[in-house]
């Protein structure tokens, strides 16, 4: 319990630079209802010597580091080592780095109602043509431009999938795991509202947010369903489209930047669960996509069990379909969201 505290103190101290005081007094008021009256008095003294003697702090930050490493880089010692094991120690450095970092806010244009940022919104662009960083969201959000439906709230990892999926106006699409509806809506304005969307979702309730942001941005060939993904072909028997999107349900690992809390209630046997439900939504998926027709499958996850080898497994079990192409983004590398994207085609 004292080793615990008194990386509460030093984090609080070096990583969270909160007032020297501050910090010893709250972890110190902490311990007094947690350890013994000597262990508080010494956990008092090693913060304030830290707070007085930078080489005392630093020797006691590295040794954390040498002996518990994923501790300073507040990640569950399974994740780390997960991560370590497969790209290293440095490049998991840095993407825990990225974890710990406040998220940027990003905004797509929505070309269904505009086609370029009107004048005075605090945006600066990115490298991706459609998003804009969002530098003031108290201004933006309450601005005209946002009110009147001409940009959605979207990372630019997330645009990956309708781009990859390039559906043409005129076609059927089917968005099988829809809610809240970002992807959708994107799909809309590339298809330039014409044609035919199914959004599908689990959630009777996630599908409202569905309906909503169609309304606000002007789209108006989405038609919600709900229901088990995994039985939709039984409520869209002798139907196929053109498209499909298979946009998964994963453990997250791709954006835990905007889910800070998530990396903590995360089990590793999740990850297994997970991929076994990923693979029979694209069982699902297959069924419904025409010969000739595309389908992809995406995550937002950065795990190999739910991204490549659930792309390689349904590939070896139906070979009607070939898989056409992939990509993966790195956060600190990429400077955006981690996801996992592969294209399908069926013959």
């Amino acid at each position: 319990m004292v080793s615990h505290l008194l990386q509460l103190g030093l984090y609080q101290l070096f990583f969270l630079n909160l007032a020297p005081h501050a910090a010893v007094h709250e972890t110190v008021a902490l311990a007094k209802r947690c350890v013994s009256p000597p262990e508080a008095r010494f956990l008092n003294a090693a913060l304030r010597a830290a707070c007085h003697d930078q080489a005392t702090a630093t020797a006691l930050l590295w040794r954390q580091r040498e002996t518990q490493p994923w501790v300073p880089w507040s990640h569950p010692q399974w994740l780390w080592e997960r991560w370590v094991a497969r790209w290293g120690q440095e490049p998991t450095e840095r993407l825990c780095e990225w974890n710990n970092q406040p998220p940027a806010v990003y905004a797509r244009l929505n070309t269904l109602k505009a086609t370029q940022p009107p004048d005075g919104l605090p945006l600066e662009a990115t490298s991706c043509p459609l998003c804009w960083r969002v530098t003031d969201g108290a201004v933006f959000f309450r601005s005209a431009a946002w009110q009147k439906g001409m940009f959605y709230a979207q990372d630019p990892s997330t645009l990956i999938a309708v781009d990859m999926l390039d559906p043409q106006p005129g076609e059927s699409v089917l968005d099988l795991c829809a809610a809240p509806g970002g992807k959708t809506t994107y799909l809309a304005q590339k298809m330039q509202n014409k044609g035919r969307i199914i959004a599908m979702d689990s959630s009777r309730a996630r599908l409202g947010r569905v309906n909503e942001n169609c309304r606000r941005l002007g789209v108006e060939i989405v038609v919600t369903l709900a229901g088990d993904g995994t039985r939709l072909a039984r409520c869209l028997c002798g139907t196929t489209f053109d498209r499909v999107l298979v946009d998964a349900p994963c453990s997250n690992t791709g954006v835990l930047r905007r889910r800070p809390d998530l990396r903590w209630r995360l089990q590793e046997a999740e990850i297994a669960r997970l991929a076994a439900i990923q693979g029979n939504l694209l069982a699902t998926a297959a069924r419904l996509t025409r010969p000739g027709g595309v389908l992809v499958y995406s995550t937002c996850s950065l795990e190999t069990e739910e991204n490549e080898r659930v792309a390689e497994r349904f590939r070896d079990s139906h070979p009607e379909f070939a898989l056409e192409t992939t990509r993966s983004t790195f956060p600190p590398r990429d400077g955006m969201d981690g996801a996992f994207v592969a294209r399908f085609r069926r013959g």
